[in-house]
C-alpha cells in the first residue's frame, strides 16, 4: 500500500472520489460503513443513488465543478437506503490532476458509537411501542375500574381528603390518554392517496388551533399561490401539521408567540435510494416559530417514540408526524436554534399517471 493509499483509507470520516459522470470512483473504509454496503457494491454507480440529503445538493455539486471551486455545506440530513439520515457537514473539491472529477467528504455530527446506541435505542423504543399496543387496551378497563371506586370515594370521604381522590382520577385519566395516543400510533391506516390542496389543509389547521390550544398565538401566512396540488391523504397530513402546531403552541411564552405557515416549491428536491429509484418532492410546507427552540440534548432524536423536550409530554406527537410522511412517501427535516424553529415537509405532487387516469 503506497502512502496515498494508507492515507485514504486512514480517514475517519466518509470520503467518496466522484467522476465526471457523477459516478462513484472510489470510497474509503468509512465511506462503506456510512453507506453500509461493500466499496465492490457501489464502484461505478451514480453516487446520487447512493446517497440522499434533504437540501439541493445536485446543482451545487454541478456548479461547483463547472467554476473549479470547492463547496461546503453545513448541517445538512444526509442518508441512504441502507441508513437512517444523520446531520452532517459536506467538503467538495475538485481534484487536482484529474479534471472533472470531484472528492467529498462527510462529517457526521454524531460518532459512530453514538450512532450504535441511537439505533439500539430506536429498535427498543419500537418494541416497547409494540408491547404498549399489545396491553392497552387491558390497561384501560381496571383503570377506568379506579377511576370510578375513586369517585366514589370521594362522595363519602372528609374535605380535606378530597383532593387525594382528585389526583387519583386525574393521574388515570393522563394514563388512559397516553394509551389513547400508543393506540393511535400502531393503529393508523395507510394514506388514501388523493389531489390535495396544502393550503386547504393548512386552513383547517389554523383555524382549529386559533380556536383550541393555539389561541395565544399569532399564526401568520405566507403562501405560493401557484403552487400545485399535493399527493396525499387531507386528514393524515391535516392531523401533521396540527401535531406540528401544537408542538409550537406548547412551547411558546404565556403570552403567546407568532408561527407562520410557508409554502414553496423547490424543483430541485429529490429523494433517492440506494436502489436507484427516487421520486421528486417539490412541495414544501414549513412551520416557522419564534419559541425557545428544542433541547440541544434530544434534537437529534426528536422523531424517536416516546423522546420529548417537555415535562410530562408523550414524546409520541412528532413520532407520528415522522411516521405519515413516511407513509406518503416525504420527508420531514427540522432546524431548530433558540428564538427560530423550522419544521419542513417535502411532499409529492400528483403524479402525471394518475392525472391521465382521472381524465381518460
Amino acid at each position: 500500500m503506497t502512502p496515498d493509499q494508507a492515507i485514504w483509507a486512514s480517514l475517519p470520516v466518509p470520503a467518496f472520489i466522484i467522476d465526471p459522470q457523477d459516478r462513484i470512483a472510489d470510497v474509503n473504509s468509512a465511506g462503506e460503513g456510512f453507506l453500509n454496503v461493500s466499496r465492490k457494491a457501489v464502484l461505478g454507480h451514480p453516487v446520487w443513488d447512493q446517497i440522499a440529503a434533504d437540501a439541493p445538493i445536485e446543482e451545487a455539486f454541478d456548479r461547483a465543478r463547472s467554476n473549479g471551486t470547492p463547496l461546503f455545506v453545513n448541517d445538512v440530513d444526509v442518508g441512504s437506503g441502507q441508513r437512517a439520515p444523520l446531520q452532517c457537514a459536506l467538503q467538495i473539491a475538485p481534484l487536482l490532476g484529474q479534471p472533472g472529477s470531484m472528492i467529498m467528504i462527510i462529517s457526521p455530527r454524531e460518532l459512530a458509537g453514538r450512532m450504535t446506541q441511537s439505533h439500539t435505542v430506536k429498535s427498543a423504543a419500537q418494541s416497547a411501542i409494540g408491547m404498549a399496543e399489545m396491553l392497552a387496551h387491558e390497561i384501560k378497563n381496571p383503570l377506568a375500574g379506579i377511576t370510578g371506586a375513586a369517585q366514589l370515594l370521594s362522595m363519602n370521604i372528609a374535605p380535606q381528603d378530597i383532593e387525594l381522590t382528585d389526583l387519583i382520577v386525574e393521574e388515570s385519566r393522563r394514563i388512559v390518554k397516553l394509551l389513547e395516543q400508543v393506540e393511535q400510533f400502531g393503529n393508523l391506516s395507510l394514506p388514501d392517496f388523493r389531489p390535495v390542496n396544502i393550503h386547504d389543509v393548512l386552513d383547517r389547521a389554523r383555524r382549529s388551533a386559533l380556536l383550541g390550544f393555539g389561541a395565544h398565538m399569532t399564526i401568520i401566512e405566507d403562501y405560493d399561490p401557484s403552487l400545485p396540488l399535493a399527493f396525499g391523504d387531507p386528514d393524515q397530513l391535516l392531523q401533521v401539521v396540527l401535531n406540528l402546531l401544537r408542538n409550537a403552541s406548547e412551547a411558546a411564552q404565556a403570552d403567546g408567540g407568532t408561527i407562520r405557515l410557508r409554502t414553496y416549491f423547490e424543483h430541485s428536491f429529490r429523494l433517492r435510494r440506494s436502489d436507484g429509484s427516487g421520486h421528486s418532492l417539490p412541495l414544501q410546507v414549513e412551520i416557522i416559530d419564534d419559541g425557545p427552540g428544542l433541547p440541544e440534548e434530544i434534537s437529534a432524536d426528536i422523531f424517536d417514540p416516546f423522546v420529548s423536550g417537555r415535562e410530562n409530554g408523550t414524546g409520541l406527537g412528532l413520532a407520528l408526524v415522522s411516521k405519515i410522511v413516511s407513509d406518503h412517501d416525504g420527508w420531514i427535516s427540522v432546524d431548530s436554534v433558540p428564538g427560530r424553529t423550522v419544521f419542513r415537509l417535502s411532499l409529492r405532487r400528483v403524479p402525471r399517471d394518475y392525472e391521465q387516469e382521472e381524465t381518460s
